[in-house]
């Protein structure tokens, strides 16, 4: 049971004696500058009042409450927020409608600039206990944002008017929710099929029947991991409107834990994390400091244990997270990880006829012959990311070129396709895949042991991080169990001396290049 004192905190971060007079203050400056308020401050407090209008409330309090106007002129219109978090997530997801909202406005802009501004620490103090200020106090968490647009969906960031109120926005507590991510909107293949159903699995669950704790989602970036992770928030609350859902990118989370530990309220962020259903990270890679991945592990056990449901997404497995503390990784081991990975020509194709209509729904004049769909699909073969970047060329270029051929799409698609552009290779990848070539265990290539059987595949491996990576010895080095890059030097120098004399070696050694090119 919470006390009086702690019901009244809102993410551990705002107080309401000192909402009050932060407001007050607010306030009073808004009333002495409204005699100086020129044109620049009057289009300002109109796209303000827009932003409210379209995201509501939540979404307005917690990302733009804090913006200023620091000065409009020559077409460059620069609003300043009082930190870098906040400058990140609204140029990621809000930038956009800002700009579209601005020229609407004043049609000479050419550009919107987010910057942090600087302040004095009392400033910044009151400011950054503010991020829930707007929001209502009850007994129970409060949800940071609703339902807002991310940058993955242009077409809800071109009319976010359109986006529907989601009924369990007191469940969520952290990053928006985007109301199009959902299971149906969300184009299944043989790459993401498995990792769909337990994606499902999960959000029709109860919570006393978890199977898949924690359900750990790996991908490389663009292929659908976060559209997965709030389908399975929003299908989760519309299944129960009650539940208590938490969906958090791993950058909010350290910003939450960080600032609650500064302020002394890290008791109180934490009593508000105890009793939820469902647990939902996003970015786990970005996960930083021994100190706040302690956090995160007390919490993940606490979860556990409580046969809470747990489901975290990152850009690889939980075992090549270098920068996780062991304990951590070994609770993400625990459970069930699944890969998604880049979708083949069908999915593509489905995605591409899916935005089209889409497209369609909003422009019925809108015409795209199937064999250009086609054309792309097989063209742009990189992530949907990359996907959704060619139809939104495509769509762009079809404004004012209606019967675009499709030598025309090879020559706009150009910088998309990328053809004989050599593939992005991790070393992550040449020692999961050098490892299973040679029968030996990850564990054992980057261990001390110096056998025969164990020293030939390290080398090998350190050889083709070299060769194939823009990595440097020493970077190379330090992921090779923190060797020196003389150590680097000489099994590079070794495996090049070999593969002059040695027919098989320099065999195995293309093989192991095609191998891991293909899995690039």
């Amino acid at each position: 049971m919470q006390s009086g004192a702690e019901r009244e905190t809102t993410g551990g971060f705002s107080f309401q004696e000192q909402m009050s007079q932060q407001e007050g203050k607010e306030t009073a400056e808004t009333k002495k500058n409204d005699s100086k308020a020129g044109p620049s401050d009057a289009i300002f407090e109109r796209v303000k009042t827009q932003l409210r209008a379209r995201l509501g409330s939540e979404v307005y309090s917690s990302w733009f409450g804090r913006m200023k106007l620091m000065e409009a002129s020559k077409g460059c219109v620069r609003i300043s927020v009082p930190t870098a978090f906040l400058r990140s997530w609204i140029n990621g997801h809000y930038l956009d409608l800002i700009t579209e909202l601005w020229k609407q406005e004043a049609p000479d802009t050419l550009k919107v600039e987010i910057v942090v501004r600087t302040a004095t620490r009392n400033v910044r103090a009151t400011q950054e206990s503010k991020p829930a200020a707007a929001r209502k106090v009850t007994s129970r968490p409060q949800t940071a944002l609703a339902s807002g647009t991310l940058a993955g969906n242009p077409s809800a960031r071109a009319n976010p008017a359109k986006m529907p109120e989601t009924d369990g926005r007191s469940n969520i507590l952290g990053s928006p929710l985007d109301s199009r991510y959902t299971f149906d909107s969300l184009i299944e293949g043989a790459s993401n099929r498995v990792a769909c159903a337990a994606a499902r699995t999960v959000a029709e669950s109860d919570s006393n029947a978890i199977r898949f704790n924690p359900l750990f989602l790996h991908a490389s970036v663009g292929l659908g991991k976060t559209h997965m992770l709030q389908a399975i928030a929003a299908e989760s609350l519309r299944r129960k409107p009650q539940a208590r859902v938490v969906y958090l990118t791993a950058e909010y989370f350290m910003w939450r834990f960080a600032t609650a530990i500064r302020d002394n309220n890290a008791l109180t962020l934490k009593e508000q994390l105890r009793d939820i259903d469902l647990l939902i990270i996003d970015d786990m890679q970005f996960l930083q400091g021994k100190s706040i991945q302690n956090e995160f592990c007390h919490l993940l056990n606490m979860l556990l244990d409580s046969a809470r449901q747990v489901v975290v997404a990152a850009d690889r497995p939980p075992s090549e997270l270098e920068s996780l503390e062991p304990r951590v990784k070994s609770r993400l081991n625990g459970g069930v990880s699944l890969e998604i990975g880049a979708p083949d020509f069908a999915m593509r194709l489905s995605i591409l006829k899916q935005r089209l209509a889409s497209a369609q729904a909003e422009d019925s004049s809108l015409e795209i012959p199937e064999e250009i769909l086609v054309h792309v699909a097989r063209s742009v073969t990189g992530s949907g990311r990359e996907l959704e970047g060619a139809f939104n060329q495509l769509l762009f270029r079809h404004s004012f070129e209606p019967q675009i051929t499709i030598d025309r799409i090879d020559e706009i698609l150009g910088h998309v396709c990328r053809a004989g552009e050599p593939k992005r290779v991790r070393i992550e990848d040449i020692q999961r895949i050098v490892a299973r070539h040679y029968n030996v265990s990850k564990t054992e290539l980057l261990s001390n042991r110096r056998t025969r059987t164990i020293v030939k595949p390290r080398q090998v491996a350190m050889y083709l991080s070299k060769v194939m990576t823009p990595r440097s010895l020493p970077e190379i080095g330090r992921r090779f169990g923190g060797r020196d890059h003389t150590t680097v030097l000489h099994a590079v120098r070794k495996i090049e001396g070999l593969t002059d004399d040695d027919r098989q070696l320099a065999q195995e050694i293309e093989l192991l290049k095609r191998l891991i090119s293909d899995q690039a």
